[in-house]
């Protein structure tokens, strides 16, 4: 069988495409902090996340436990038809759920949703398995208590890069505890699936920074906590993966949509012309298309019987 990359691009319009590709043209290609001193100087230059309207409700939510803060999201109007459980990116080591309430209030009321953020605890200061026990704690908190807190119990669960792998190696958890099928699919964008270096996608980024704050202390990363591409990947609902061409995990993700398919898995790859990592949170109408195709097939996932 012979395919090239170019079969496997979403079909977007040529004048997104060369908006897009004049935009990265002339913007500077972006870097994660590369050591602790750049880390707290980063995070010390962020800026305030913008506030939403209406804004998140804050709560602590428990399970399994464990004790984690999430910002919570309902519609403006109406009832929720399902519920959205957020991880946000960051390399496990930057950013919080606050910086995502304008995406996650628009897809509360856009899609007549609840949208669930967890704020995750970071690395250095909590590494691996800080993070993915949080969002296990969240994911289970919902699958006990949407149904009464939300008026649904038809959840979703997705993330940007560490967002993503944060939200694939939930999914693994539960459904080793049987507990993942309340949700309906997994929205994955640009995440990175070999933290162990091992690969030939996961060297690509064996040099980055985050790895050592987040797993520098494990000896065997193949862990499918920590490495999903390396987990038996059975019995789990429908995915969409969408990555840019040029973003430097898109090998990783081409190896994950395969895995998961090969074992009987549903899942769909988009993959983006002209676009970066990260590029759904960059002002194109590439990004706007992306985000779009995403709102459209959770409404699927929320749809189905």
């Amino acid at each position: 069988m012979r395919f090239a990359l170019d079969d496997l691009l979403a079909d977007v319009p040529a004048d997104q495409v060369d908006e897009a590709r004049s935009f990265y043209n002339s913007r500077a290609a972006g870097r994660g902090p590369s050591s602790p001193e750049e880390l707290r100087e980063t995070r010390a230059r962020r800026s305030a996340p913008s506030p939403a309207d209406p804004p998140a409700i804050e709560k602590m939510v428990e399970a399994a436990g464990v004790r984690v803060p999430v910002r919570i999201f309902t519609p403006t109007e109406g009832r929720a038809r399902g519920v959205y459980l957020d991880i946000h990116g960051g390399g496990f080591y930057m950013d919080s759920a606050a910086r995502d309430d304008g995406r996650n209030r628009r897809l509360a009321d856009t899609l007549h949703i609840a949208v669930v953020s967890v704020d995750y605890r970071l690395a250095p200061e909590h590494p691996w398995p800080a993070a993915p026990d949080d969002c296990e704690a969240a994911a289970l908190w919902l699958v006990e208590h949407a149904d009464d807190h939300f008026g649904s119990s038809r959840l979703a669960i997705g993330g940007r890069s560490a967002g993503a792998t944060l939200a694939l190696a939930t999914l693994l958890r539960l459904r080793d505890s049987g507990d993942v099928d309340g949700f309906t699919g997994a929205a994955l964008q640009f995440g990175t699936y070999d933290l162990s270096a091992q690969t030939p996608a996961g060297r690509r980024i064996a040099d980055e920074y985050f790895l050592q704050a987040y797993v520098g202390h494990v000896e065997d990363r193949t862990a499918p906590d920590i490495s999903p591409i390396y987990g038996d990947l059975h019995g789990l609902p429908p995915a969409l993966l969408v990555v840019g061409s040029t973003d430097v995990l898109l090998e990783d993700n081409l190896a994950m949509a395969g895995r998961l398919s090969a074992v009987g898995n549903d899942g769909e790859l988009r993959i983006y012309p002209e676009s970066p990592h990260g590029f759904t949170g960059h002002p194109t109408a590439m990004a706007r298309t992306a985000l779009s195709g995403i709102d459209s097939w959770l409404l699927e996932r929320f749809a189905q019987p």
